[in-house]
Formats: structure tokens, sequence, C-alpha cells
């Protein structure tokens, strides 16, 4: 085992003895809404994930420790701490870990500590993607790579629709990335469960899921499996209102100079306050629907 790994007692018996197991993500903590909310948040998760027949790891990185799997008192810290603890990409685990600091960790690092722990299965928000104008900043995320070298599978609700879609998929499909439709064959949106843009495959069961996962695993193909997941209607946006948030705030993006890792922050709290905060609670439900939907595919995955 890695020597920076910590991983809990919990989830290190469940995978000791075969039970399903399914990573979630810090950065939804410290950067995706205020406490004590992202705290409550990051519980339900843990719960629904318990409820659907699996055992939650939330992932992050304490005092340069990598962790897989927190204990209550740990999300609190990271729920009270804040945007004060530094979101960690792969390019950030060394120093971090070197330097005995905390870190947050995004689509990227979960998949990478998730690997090392030996949890296969990943619920999340939305992934990152290739950022409009990304033919003149070069401006794609590290999250795409990491499903082109990292075999777990992540389950969420599309990229976010701050994204350039179009180029997303053209990436994923470059590297070699499956892209899933689960009862959809249009890639949601995030906030919206239709984007224009098709998937490769749809799957309307988590038992096909669990089998297309080990097929991948077994052909030793050695990447990531994307499934998409749209969020539930009740609880989806109008594409209209959306965009017209999203458009306003990457025009205020560009006129402030913000660039880099700063964009995506600025654009999701921007959109939040343009939809009076409809957006951020339509970012919560998601994320319980994908933690349910994972748990239910780990389970019969074990099953197999």
């Amino acid at each position: 085992m890695n020597r920076y790994l910590d991983i809990s007692p919990e989830v290190r018996e469940a995978l000791a003895q075969g039970k399903p197991v399914v990573a979630l993500e810090s950065t939804i903590i410290s950067h995706g809404m205020p406490y004590p909310q992202n705290v409550e948040t990051a519980l339900n998760v843990e719960r629904i994930v318990r409820e659907n027949g699996a055992v939650p790891a939330t992932i992050a990185i304490i005092g340069g420790r990598l962790k897989a799997g927190l204990t209550p008192e740990e999300i609190e810290y990271f729920g009270k701490k804040g945007t004060a603890i530094a979101k960690a990409s792969r390019r950030d685990l060394s120093v971090l870990c070197a330097r005995g600091q905390d870190g947050a960790t995004t689509v990227t690092t979960t998949m990478i500590i998730a690997h090392m722990a030996g949890i296969q299965f990943f619920a999340t928000g939305g992934i990152g993607g290739v950022h409009r104008g990304a033919e003149t900043t070069m401006d794609i995320s590290a999250d795409l790579e990491e499903l082109g070298r990292t075999p777990v599978m992540v389950v969420c609700a599309g990229a976010k629709s701050i994204l350039d879609l179009g180029l997303t998929l053209e990436y994923l499909e470059t590297k070699g990335v499956p892209v899933i439709g689960f009862g959809t064959q249009e890639l949601p949106a995030f906030y919206t469960r239709s984007s224009g843009f098709s998937v490769d495959y749809r799957i309307d069961t988590e038992q096909e899921l669990a089998q297309a996962f080990r097929a991948q695993n077994e052909l030793g193909l050695g990447s990531g499996m994307l499934v998409t997941n749209p969020i539930p209607e009740e609880y989806a946006m109008p594409l209209d209102v959306i965009n017209a948030a999203i458009d306003r705030a990457i025009a205020e993006c560009n006129e402030k100079g913000i660039h880099g890792k700063d964009t995506t922050p600025f654009l999701l709290a921007r959109v939040a306050e343009l939809t009076g905060g409809n957006s951020l609670a339509s970012n919560i439900r998601l994320v319980y629907h994908n933690a349910a939907l994972a748990a239910r595919t780990a389970a019969i995955f074990a099953s197999l």
C-alpha cells in the first residue's frame, strides 16, 4: 500500500471482504456550498450510499495524508475550513504530501486516491471538460486525462454546462473513454437533462452497467468509464434560463480576467447567484441521485 495513504477501518474491512464501496469527493464540501449546508449534504450523500447497499468513502487530503474514508469529525473540519483548503489536482499531490498540508480532492484526485485504495466506483456531481475558447486558452480539465488512464467508474450528471460539451466528448473519445447515458442517448448537461449531444451508449439497468464495467476491467483497457445520469426531472432547470445565466457569468469572468483553476468556482457561484440559488438546489439533488446509482451498481458488481 502507498505509504501516504490512510484507509479508514470501515472501508478497509469492506474492501477486504469484497463489499461494494463508493468514493466521494471533498471539493463539494470545501468549495461547493457554504457551511453548514456543505457538511449536511456530505453526510446525506454518505447516508444515501449506505441505503443503496454500499460503503461510502469520502476522499480528501489531511495533513499530507491521502484519506480514503473520512470520519464525521473530519467532514466537519473540511466544512468549517471551506475555501481555505486548496483544491488539489494531480499536479498538487506531491507537494501537499511533502508539506503535510490539506487538499480538497477534485474528480481527478478522487479517482487517483480511490484507485490506490482499490475502490472502483465514484459518484460526483459533474466532471470538468474542455472550456469554451479552449482552442486559444488550452483550458482543458485534468478530469479528462484521468478518465483516460485510471480504471474507475465515474457516475455523474454529465459535464457542467459552462463547458464546450461537443469538444469534451471529442476529447473523451480520443482518450478511449466510453461515455454511457443511463436511461438516455443524450448527454445530460448537469443542471439540465439534455444538451443536444449524443453519448456512445445508452444503458437502462444497473446490471448491464456492472457487466460492462466488469468486461472493461477484464479486457485490461486501463481507462475509466463515464456514466452520465440525468438530473431528476423535478429538479432540472429550464435550458434557456440556465444558458442565459451561464452566458452572463462567462462574460463577467472574461471581463474580470479570471482564468485557470479559478474559472469554474467563479462561474458556478455566479450562476447560482443569477438563478436565485435554484442551481445550488439542483446541484445537491443530482449528487444524491448519482450516489444512489453508483451504490446500486457497485453492489451488483460485487455480486458478479
